[in-house]
């Protein structure tokens, strides 16, 4: 019998959820609504931002909403912890969001935003702590120091998404330098659709916010079947529906694709001020980019 892989994971989320929307869980604790703040040097910080993620989930649940993927950044709450005076309010706020995703959508894969990338064991250790420590789905990595940095994420079921052309706008300074003749970013697709052969979980992070390119890398990636990560939609300026539309014309099997939204989707009040009916504001949120880059039948 066929054990399942992590493609396969992402086609039965995706119909599960009926779109490709990746939900990124990114806190900002001075942009939550001020029942849920609490004082950034105390516990309750800690306690208030479970008790936010746990109101969410909840109203999601109660109208049937989920997307298809998770992605905490793992920076936002490392950022949180104070490890010298022996506080780990971060890790454990982490620790206890995973717990809530598997209580809330056990189906629906989580992908830990880490981009890592090192050597031999130091790769092993970072892959056993996003597999074996936080228990998630996927992880994102660098893909720079080549196949000995990147192959010890290659787990069973498991998936790795490489930093391919990323959605910031500094990514140009690299990524689109020329390497024997194509932009760097090609020259990683090329490489990145290599490992794909080897291990089908690995895939590519493509942003949103340079459509030429994304068109460009997933006609590449088209035949090969090669999961898309797809940052920089919404507070980025990326468009759900283009991406949608720029996927469907390449070929792409828009299944295996996630389109994520960070501070759009948790608070999407972001610089204003949460208002007072703040969790209808955000599932309307929810709602719309859900339908926006929704899965055609």
């Amino acid at each position: 019998m066929k054990k399942s892989t992590y493609t396969d994971t992402l086609k039965r989320s995706a119909h599960q959820a009926g779109n490709i929307l990746c939900m990124g869980l990114d806190p900002i604790l001075e942009y939550l609504p001020p029942e849920f703040q609490g004082r950034p040097d105390e516990d309750e910080s800690c306690i208030g931002l479970g008790q936010f993620f746990y109101s969410i989930f909840t109203a999601m649940r109660d109208q049937d909403l989920q997307p298809a993927a998770f992605k905490p950044n793992i920076g936002y709450y490392h950022a949180m912890d104070r490890p010298r005076e022996g506080k780990y309010k971060g890790s454990r706020s982490l620790a206890a969001l995973l717990d809530m995703l598997q209580d809330f959508f056990p189906e629906v894969p989580v992908i830990l935003d880490a981009k890592r990338g090192d050597i031999a064991r130091s790769s092993l250790n970072y892959a056993n702590e996003a597999f074996l420590r936080w228990e998630c789905d996927a992880v994102t990595v660098s893909p720079y120091m080549g196949s000995d940095s990147v192959s010890p994420f290659f787990q069973e079921g498991k998936g790795v998404y490489c930093l391919n052309r990323t959605s910031n706008p500094g990514g140009a300074d690299l990524q689109n330098g020329i390497c024997e003749g194509k932009p760097l970013f090609e020259r990683v697709a090329e490489t990145v659709s290599r490992w794909h052969q080897e291990h089908e979980g690995v895939g590519a992070v493509v942003g949103a916010t340079n459509p030429k390119e994304l068109a460009q890398l997933a006609r590449l990636y088209a035949d090969e079947r090669v999961p898309l990560l797809i940052p920089g939609v919404g507070a980025q300026g990326g468009s759900g529906s283009e991406t949608i539309k720029i996927l469907q014309e390449a070929g792409y099997e828009t299944a295996l694709a996630r389109i994520n939204s960070s501070s759009g989707l948790t608070h999407p009040w972001k610089g204003k001020g949460a208002p007072e009916n703040w969790l209808e504001v955000l599932i309307e949120s929810f709602s719309t980019l859900a339908h926006e880059v929704r899965l055609e039948r």
